[in-house]
Parts: C-alpha cells; structure tokens; sequence
C-alpha cells in the first residue's frame, strides 16, 4: 500500500504563504489522482484541491481558486499544494491522499497522509 507523509504546516498571518509536501513511499504515485482536502476543528472534512496523475487536470474549491496552486513532480513521487494570500479561514489539518481517479469526494481516495496543521492569525 502507498504510504504518504505531509509537510510543511505552520503558524502565518493573514496574506502570508505556505507550501506543502506530500511523499509517497509506494511505487504507484506516477499512475495515481492526487488531492488535498483539509479539516477545521467542529467541522467535515473538505475538498481544496485535486491533480490528475500525469497533473494535466487539475480543479480547486471555489474557497481557494485562485490563491492555491496543487503540482506535482512524479519523479520524485510527491505532491505540492502552494497556498498564497492565506486567510484565517483557511486554518485546518492539511491532508493529502491518493486514488484511481480525480475526485473531490473523500470516499474517492484510498491513501490518507497523517495531516499537517497550517494556522492563519492577524
């Protein structure tokens, strides 16, 4: 099974920017959709980002269109998510994951990384 690991979570203020890693261990990442969902303490699990494997197609939530970017470099088997002009809404636990096919749906994802935390203050 594929094994991800995120990074690169921080404390920010308001209009700063992060960028975050996701490593595969597996073999599989090249032929495999990524995506990035995150999760506000109280609240669901949300879609931010998703890339298809060979990162020709990619889709944002209306939330972060325009402010995020989702890459990624097979080569090295991981995956980025460049967040700019960051709010405080944007504060959660960071996670990526990946599956078959690109999907905003969490149930769509095999492979869950631990979650990296990013917290957005004035």
């Amino acid at each position: 099974q594929v094994q991800l690991t995120e990074s690169g979570g921080g404390l920010v203020q308001t209009g700063e920017s992060l960028r975050l890693s996701c490593t595969a261990s597996g073999s599989t990442f090249s032929s495999s959709a990524m995506g990035w969902f995150r999760q506000a303490p109280g609240k669901e699990r949300e879609f931010v980002a998703t890339i298809s494997r060979s990162g020709g197609i990619t889709s944002y939530a209306d939330s972060v269109k325009g402010r995020f970017t989702i890459s990624r470099d097979n080569a090295k088997n991981t995956g980025f998510l460049q967040m700019n002009s960051l709010k405080s809404e944007d504060t959660a636990v960071y996670y990526c994951a990946v599956g078959g096919i690109s999907a905003v749906t969490t149930t769509a994802y095999a492979y869950w990384g631990q979650g990296t935390q990013v917290t957005v203050s004035s």
